[in-house]
């Protein structure tokens, strides 16, 4: 199966953040990708003001802009997005929160996926914006069950076990990983690590640094860090991105699964 990874840096305005995934989609598309990944937060960034404002059900102009584009090449999109949840009382403001879904679309389906973890760590807290989703999602691409989970859910391997023993065999994860002091190492360590513990491809497509290169290793809020990857079930990092704004486009052998199960029976 072959995969594309789009790396981006989205901005504060849902339209102009949809006519960029559709360009980049088109672009791994044209090179063969069928399953196309985009970041988290890809209809608008964290820390680009209140997300309620934007925010979307999946019957709404982004997510239907990127179904139609999907049924158009014939491809299987993943991409971040809110979408409206509830209302809460917080230190005595009332907070309209959303959803932090990975939209998945194309041929034959049109889901969501609600982050289970929200990121209540680093003096940042989610969870006072963001509704915690409950439910797995696993669909299928070309006879292959691919499991989802968003960012933060990357440092709970139960949820990649839960998702192997659904039957995933790749697991994509839509990220907007925070930059800092020993972020990028702990970013390298978790993607391997979960794709040892669930014995899974997984391909993680990340926010590319906003600033790029030369603002690397400095701290900054949940806006990207790059380095999106593709890491095998025996937890060889494949590909890996850099900072800027990049397309990965790399072919999964779902044998390498069986493989890899096989020999090393941790589920």
């Amino acid at each position: 199966m072959r995969i594309g990874i789009v790396q981006l840096t989205s901005g504060e305005d849902i339209v102009g953040n949809l006519a960029l995934a559709k360009d980049k989609i088109r672009e791994a598309a044209g090179r063969g990708a069928r399953l196309i990944v985009l970041p988290e937060a890809a209809s608008q960034s964290f820390d680009s003001g209140r997300l309620d404002t934007q925010a979307q059900d999946l019957d709404g102009t982004y997510a239907t802009g990127l179904r139609e584009l999907a049924g158009e090449l014939g491809v299987t999109v993943v991409a971040g997005m809110f979408r409206p949840a509830d209302t809460v009382e917080r230190d005595g403001k009332t907070l309209h929160r959303v959803s932090n879904t990975a939209l998945v679309t194309g041929p034959g389906i049109h889901l969501g996926y609600d982050k289970i973890h929200t990121f209540d760590a680093f003096d940042y807290r989610e969870s006072d914006t963001v509704r915690p989703g409950t439910e797995l999602v696993t669909f299928e691409v070309e006879g292959v069950t691919v499991g989802v989970a968003i960012c933060y859910d990357i440092r709970f391997p139960g949820q990649f076990r839960d998702l192997a023993r659904a039957g995933a065999q790749v697991i994509v994860v839509p990220t907007s990983w925070a930059d800092g002091p020993e972020k990028l190492y702990q970013w390298r360590t978790l993607t391997a690590a979960r794709a040892l513990d669930s014995t899974s491809w997984i391909v993680a497509a990340g926010q590319a640094r906003p600033g790029g290169q030369e603002l690397a290793g400095q701290s900054s809020g949940p806006t990207g860090i790059g380095h999106s990857c593709v890491v095998g079930p025996t937890g060889r990092r494949e590909a890996e991105a850099g900072y800027e704004p990049e397309i990965i486009v790399c072919d999964l052998d779902p044998a390498e699964v069986d493989k890899a199960r096989k020999s090393l029976p941790v589920l």
